[in-house]
């Protein structure tokens, strides 16, 4: 199974962008934005959102604790 939610690598900036199903939801400075996206999208339980779930989210480029810009 595919991961639901996928969030990319920070930008220049440290902005990582965020899509759920298959939809763009959002850009990213911090993991509570993605939470917010979530319940924005209509998932209920989004602030139960675990970020190291392998089977909900897929991190590319680095995972939840990179948040800095790229070089």
């Amino acid at each position: 199974m595919a991961a639901k939610l996928i969030v990319y690598p920070p930008d220049a900036q440290g902005w990582r962008r965020v899509r759920y199903d298959g939809v763009a939801i959002g850009v990213a400075h911090r993991p509570s934005g993605i939470r917010t996206f979530l319940a924005t999208a209509g998932l209920e339980s989004a602030e139960d959102v675990d970020p190291t779930d392998p089977d909900f989210v897929e991190w590319r480029g680095a995972g939840p604790e990179m948040w800095d810009p790229t070089p």
